[in-house]
């Protein structure tokens, strides 16, 4: 059994083409995606968050106005760019929406990835430490983050307070018990997936790693979750973790399919640089008839080796096709490699 999710860039233009042509669109249609996602009986709904771009930023209000309409699925982000974030305040946003959605919140964090701007964590008042660089700043973030969600009390209590207080220090609040255990890391690297598995983070993989050894992109990602796992038991945490990876992959079972994704262009891996020193590996995308697209995914490693694998969607197609492009896989290709 696989836990199968869609994951959202929530791209939006104001093109006659696009079926999402604002912001209120791409946050709308959102919502609605995910409640019909839950409907097709899909496991989760996770948002991708990029700043300075005509894409979803902010993913709290969003992620609790999905809690507040749906009852079961997980609602996730992949991934929150740490280098933005107030690491105090965004407890109390993320525990807030965790609270309102039942504990169903799956919080992807991360180190960001290439902006649209440049050094774009500035706007935001942030700038890194005297011997660090952006990434590990993010990464220091998502520690502070990481640590806060224990619940620990930590603030001198004022003498004459506006209400009562607790004994002891004080505590952020509200803090959302059980949401620590619900982190993931967004590693681009085998190191950065060791280091959130030894703090005890659950792992997301996606598209785009790191290209270490000049190897397919699926054995490479294979060798990342496989390495993160071995430094999960290592560190000896109580808890299984998780590992999701994303993938474009569309089942073509009609007209419509066939016209959008039958053309076979990225049947292939992509290497590119993502800034001047990282070379990276973009993983393949998969669109076929069912019965070929269940042997082309039987062949990727690193989808055997994760619980979770996050289909990337076409937002601006509009909520009726993406919701035919989730039922497609799970009613036609799901069954065939016994995730279902």
């Amino acid at each position: 059994m696989k836990k199968i999710g869609f994951l959202s860039f929530g791209h939006w233009t104001p093109s006659p083409q696009s079926q999402t042509r604002s912001a209120a669109d791409a946050l709308l249609q959102s919502i609605d995606l995910a409640v019909a996602a839950e409907e097709l009986g899909a496991d989760g709904a996770y948002f991708r968050v990029h700043h300075f771009a005509r894409q979803l930023a902010s993913p709290f209000p969003l992620l609790a106005a999905v809690g507040a309409k749906t009852s079961r699925i997980e609602i996730g982000t992949a991934v929150i760019d740490m280098r933005y974030e107030n690491p105090f305040y965004m407890v109390e946003d993320a525990s807030s929406a965790d609270l309102i959605a039942g504990g169903r919140l799956q919080l992807g964090i991360s180190r960001g990835s290439p902006e649209q701007v440049i050094d774009g964590w500035r706007h935001f008042r942030f700038q890194p430490a005297e011997g660090e660089d952006d990434a590990a700043m993010g990464r220091r973030h998502g520690e502070v983050f990481f640590d806060l969600l224990r619940g620990q009390g930590f603030a001198k209590p004022n003498p004459r307070p506006m209400f009562p207080n607790p004994p002891g220090l004080l505590r952020i609040e509200p803090v959302s018990e059980g949401l620590r255990e619900r982190i993931w890391w967004g590693a681009s690297s085998n190191a950065t997936a060791v280091w959130a598995a030894k703090l005890g983070m659950n792992l997301q993989s996606s598209t785009l790693k790191n290209d270490e050894t000049g190897e397919p992109f699926h054995v490479q990602q294979a060798a990342q979750i496989r390495a993160y796992r071995a430094a999960w038991k290592e560190a000896g945490h109580k808890r299984e973790p998780r590992v999701s990876v994303s993938r474009s992959i569309f089942a073509l079972v009609d007209d419509r399919d066939r016209a959008y994704f039958g053309h076979g262009r990225e049947e292939s891996d992509q290497v590119g640089y993502i800034d001047e020193n990282t070379r990276a590996i973009f993983g393949r995308s998969y669109a076929a008839e069912p019965h070929a697209l269940i042997k082309q995914l039987k062949a990727d490693d690193a989808i055997a080796e994760a619980d979770t694998l996050l289909l990337t969607v076409p937002n601006q197609l509009g909520v009726d096709y993406n919701a035919h492009v989730i039922e497609a896989i799970l009613k036609h290709v799901a069954p065939g490699m016994g995730w279902r």
